[in-house]
């Protein structure tokens, strides 16, 4: 049994035989015998109120003898709220959540204090102090509560499935010998005499003097320490910037990475795997940083996988808690006063697990606001995976100025089945099994717009842009090639409004005949990379 326990125990067995006086004195008594921290801990074991046992502890030290006077029981001054059987529902209702609280109250957008909490009730007429406020909130069930991180927002139903994916390629390129890294970007520092979080061992009453205003230093100003972490090796690599967090910049850590490290760990590499968050420079919807890593294909000889964290997910980021995490401890309490005082801070990182940090300076310049073009874009071959292909997919070296890339593809080229996932012949009786549904849909279209029968006679008209078969073919191919309407406009040289008629008409008549896609096979957003996935199927283009 321990101490308090013991103390609870005794209590229990001889307050109830004590007048008010000796209860006090034995309280007070066994305080002072605890020592430092005593009153709290007889307090709790007696059920008590600190104010009690240090009246105790106060009168054993005094050696008053007693006048022989012993407050009777239920004498003394009533609870306030006794007294104002009012005040307790007033209180309640100040502190009340604000969806159910009073919208006028004046403490709505001020902090709950005692101290307020009792102003705001005296102004109302319960006269009470901030103590009894406190004792009052404590019996209801109330503490002091703080901001807890738990909301990541609307929770996308492919988040667990993405993960599994995600580690299913990091174990199959570890397996296969091929580096998987972690990269992302951590918070800018200010670069100066300036605060920085934590506590280090200094001289009692000699602590490190900073200034009061963490106003940046037009000379120093600000860095920006850009990560990249060897999952299978446990090492960091921190490329620190001086400029703007950009595609560029991101995509030069990684190429200052794998030039002095990945390439000498990693000498027989043919791919490499990037595990990256969902949004900032390296997201998944930044033209700039797929263009980037396909330059960075290119002069490496390397295809480049991207595995994008789900979206609300980003301090699940391994580089987050083996790196960042670790560089943070390392440099708290400690004034990041110059660039060499952060790059050598980083250096020395070093954890229990045995990770090792290597950081550079990057003077570099990175501006902002650098427009990728349309045609940068579709020059690269991007080939998004089956699985979520904007999230997941491979980057390949980009084509170069003689590209034989062009629109235009003949349309029984893109009907082959390695592209549609069905036979040829499926493809056409789908087309005839869906003519009358497809009339039928058009006519009743029609009644509903001009609001009467129609007078031209069946058949008559302007031909459709596209014929119901070519119709079918755009479903299939953005259904399960993830292929984009200006891409498969472009590829068909028609314009986009048939494009999307036929996605939305032709689409719910598939389903209303109960046609099951064949399961997504890629994610493909360029011309480049329709081209190459076309070629690894064996389909002739041109």
């Amino acid at each position: 049994m321990d101490g308090s326990a013991g103390l609870a125990e005794l209590f229990g067995a001889v307050l109830p035989h004590l007048d008010e006086r000796q209860r006090r004195l034995l309280l007070g008594a066994e305080a002072r015998r605890f020592g430092h921290g005593g009153i709290k801990v007889v307090a709790a074991a007696a059920g008590v109120s600190v104010d009690t046992v240090s009246a105790g502890v106060a009168e054993v030290a005094s050696g008053t003898e007693s006048d022989g006077r012993v407050r009777r029981p239920g004498g003394g001054r009533p609870r306030a709220d006794v007294l104002d059987p009012g005040l307790v529902p007033a209180l309640l209702a100040l502190v009340e959540p604000d969806v159910r609280g009073d919208p006028m109250s004046p403490l709505r957008w001020t902090t709950k204090s005692t101290r307020n909490l009792a102003a705001e009730l005296s102004g109302a007429g319960h006269r009470v102090s901030a103590p009894v406020v406190g004792t009052l909130l404590r019996a209801q069930g109330f503490s002091l509560q703080g901001n807890a991180k738990v909301a990541e927002g609307v929770r996308h139903p492919d988040r667990d499935a993405q993960f599994r994916y995600l580690n299913e390629q990091v174990k199959e390129h570890q397996g296969a010998g091929e580096p998987v890294v972690s990269v992302d970007a951590k918070k800018k520092e200010i670069v100066g005499e300036f605060k920085n979080a934590g506590r280090e061992w200094r001289p009692a009453g000699d602590p490190r003097r900073v200034d009061v205003h963490d106003f940046p230093d037009e000379v120093l100003g600000k860095v920006l320490p850009y990560g990249v972490y060897d999952v299978a090796a446990n090492t960091g690599w921190v490329n620190v910037g001086t400029d703007h967090d950009t595609a560029a910049f991101a995509v030069e850590s990684i190429r200052r990475w794998w030039g002095a490290v990945g390439c000498l760990g990693y000498p027989a590499a043919t791919r490499l795997l990037i595990t990256a968050d969902a949004g900032g420079s390296n997201g998944y919807r930044t033209r700039a940083w797929k263009t980037g890593l396909a330059t960075l294909a290119a002069e490496t000889g390397l295809a480049i996988t991207v595995c994008h964290m789900p979206p609300g997910t980003s301090k699940w980021n391994k580089i987050e808690h083996r790196l960042f995490s670790a560089i943070t401890m390392n440099w708290r309490g400690r004034p990041l006063t110059s660039h060499e005082v952060i790059v050598n801070s980083i250096a020395a990182t070093t954890t229990s697990s045995g990770l090792k940090v290597h950081a550079e300076l990057d003077p570099g310049s990175y501006p902002t606001g650098v427009e990728t073009g349309e045609e940068q874009t579709d020059a690269v071959a991007v080939i998004g995976h089956g699985f979520h292909g904007e999230w997941n997919y491979t980057v390949y070296p980009a084509d170069g100025p003689d590209s034989p890339l062009t629109a235009d593809v003949d349309r029984d080229v893109l009907a082959d089945p390695a592209l549609t996932g069905i036979p040829r012949a499926e493809l056409n009786a789908l087309a005839t099994a869906l003519a009358s549904p497809a009339a039928a849909a058009r006519e009743a279209a029609a009644r509903a717009r001009l609001g009467d029968a129609r007078r031209r006679a069946p058949g008559g008209g302007r031909r459709p842009v596209l014929g119901l078969s070519d119709q079918v073919l755009v479903v299939l191919l953005h259904r399960r090639l993830g292929i984009p309407v200006a891409l498969l406009a472009r590829l068909l040289a028609v314009g986009k409004d048939p494009v999307r008629n036929a996605i939305a008409t032709t689409g719910q008549l598939l389903d209303q005949c109960g046609f099951a896609t064949p399961p997504p096979a890629a994610h493909l957003t360029t011309l480049a990379g329709f081209t190459r996935y076309a070629d690894s199927t064996g389909t002739r283009l041109h």
